[in-house]
């Protein structure tokens, strides 16, 4: 089985899809007609902004979710997934990918999901962190030990590596706390707020009549989500596990476990660097072949 995986924020780069429409006639009428849908030239910003630039949200969001769909639509027969999963953002380019979803509309959804997010960033300052080399049920403990701030875990990206979110002052206790805990590191991140975190319930509030108002196909192949870390088929069962992704944790270590429980043996990168969910893959399995897209 070949499962092919999506990334989400942090895996922009500058000049990100340049190579692609110049190369690609096909390519090229996308970028373009995205550009129309989204009442701006992204692909200008996407190939000639700044890095700061890019790490905007309103940005990063529809500039990944391009990159990616538009990879896998110009494998055209090559690209043939026996399963496939997005990490947070990634979802939404992993379900035009499986045909749930129209480009169009995971664009238009993608487009209203980061513009949502960043009115709630604004509304409440907060951030996340990185704590590498804690086992999850230790980071879990101390975040649920905190009960005068708003933090909780919010990324399982891979095993020792899991991502708090939550308030500044929540988070920033949390990672002293962890630090005497015994973290190799805990180091709060450049984010533009608290992603899947309560406080993005605003956001999710927002999206819901947005995704709810979207038509839902029957996918070719299952997709893992990241609310429960298990396989869907179902339209309905995936329309709400996307609403709840907002405000609940990725569980991306679980889903890679799940699949190659599963009898995933290939894994395939599509979209963004080639190197972030790569990185994340080799620490749940070490001998696993990925390749990128």
């Amino acid at each position: 089985m070949k499962a092919y995986v999506f990334p989400g924020q942090g895996a922009q780069f500058e000049g990100m899809g340049k190579d692609l429409y110049e190369s690609s006639e096909q390519a090229k009428s996308i970028f373009e007609q995205a550009n129309s849908i989204l009442g701006y030239r992204l692909s200008d910003v996407m190939f000639e902004g700044s890095a700061e630039e890019l790490k905007q949200t309103k940005i990063t969001q529809p500039a990944i979710f391009l990159h990616s769909v538009i990879k896998a639509i110009l494998a055209g027969d090559k690209f043939r997934p026996d399963v496939v999963a997005g990490h947070s953002l990634g979802e939404f380019s992993a379900l035009v990918a499986n045909g749930v979803l129209t480009m169009e509309d995971g664009l238009k959804l993608v487009q209203q999901r980061a513009l949502a997010m960043q009115k709630a960033c604004e509304a409440v300052e907060s951030t996340m962190a990185a704590i590498v080399g804690l086992e999850d049920e230790k980071v879990e403990a101390v975040c649920d030990s905190i009960t005068e701030e708003v933090v909780v875990a919010a990324n399982y990206n891979c095993p020792g590596q899991l991502v708090i979110s939550g308030s500044i002052p929540g988070v920033e206790l949390a990672v002293e706390k962890l630090k005497e805990a015994g973290a190799r590191r805990a180091i709060i991140l450049n984010v533009g707020g608290a992603f899947h975190s309560p406080l993005m319930a605003p956001a999710e509030a927002e999206l819901k009549a947005a995704i709810e108002s979207t038509t839902f196909h029957t996918p070719k192949c299952p997709i893992y989500q990241n609310v429960n870390a298990q396989k869907a088929t179902n339209p309905k069962v995936i329309q709400g596990n996307l609403i709840a992704q907002l405000t609940s944790p990725v569980r991306w270590t679980q889903t890679m476990l799940n699949m190659i429980e599963a009898g995933v043996e290939e894994f395939v990168e599509v979209g963004g660097t080639g190197k972030v969910i790569r990185g994340m893959i080799l620490r749940v399995n070490r001998r696993m072949p990925i390749s990128a897209l």
